[in-house]
């Protein structure tokens, strides 16, 4: 098979997937809405939803690496402020500074941003980050030793970070690794 065709058979098999993976969501709220179930079968299909999200968000990457590799992403840029696409809704993301009006594609760079925080977070190990945010210009902190490889996209242990690199270059941006901070500009 060309390499031409692989991004689009990424893309279809992320695109196929998602009916059975709506299919098993679906079942799991139904459950779980109708109440009727011990504490115990309640937590599993709590554990089945949160997993069907997790999938989810994972195809969603998937797929958009795929389109971008495939030169078939199109950004949907809207205006945002910049300090906005630093909230993750993640209380252990802490976001500071401020922000300036830009017009990008907000969701794919909160995404993004949302992402690269989680990895220093999961490979750091730490507990906390924080993006600063200056205009243009993000500065996420601290980076460890054994996350930067992972947020620098450097080392493919992060799928989500991975992403936020395509991403974030796709839209005319750039990453740096400077010591213990990744420095983000859009």
């Amino acid at each position: 098979m060309p390499d031409s065709r692989f991004p689009r058979l990424v893309s279809l098999a992320c695109h196929d997937l998602r009916t059975p993976l709506a299919t098993i969501y679906g079942f799991a709220r139904t459950l779980t809405r109708a109440g009727e179930l011990d504490e115990r079968s309640s937590r599993f299909l709590q554990m089945i939803e949160e997993a069907s999200e997790q999938m989810t968000g994972l195809l969603d990457d998937l797929g958009t690496a795929a389109r971008i590799a495939g030169g078939r992403w199109e950004p949907l840029p809207r205006p945002v402020d910049t300090l906005e696409l630093a909230h993750a809704g993640d209380e252990r993301i802490v976001v500071e500074g401020r922000g300036e009006q830009v017009e990008i594609d907000a969701g794919a760079v909160q995404r993004s941003l949302a992402a690269l925080a989680v990895a220093a977070i999961r490979h750091g190990p730490v507990g906390r980050v924080t993006w600063r945010v200056d205009g243009r210009r993000f500065e996420l902190s601290p980076v460890s030793d054994a996350a930067a490889p992972v947020v620098a996209g450097d080392e493919p242990k992060d799928l989500g970070a991975l992403v936020a690199r395509l991403v974030i270059e796709k839209l005319g941006g750039a990453l740096e690794l400077d010591g213990d901070t990744l420095r983000v500009r859009i």
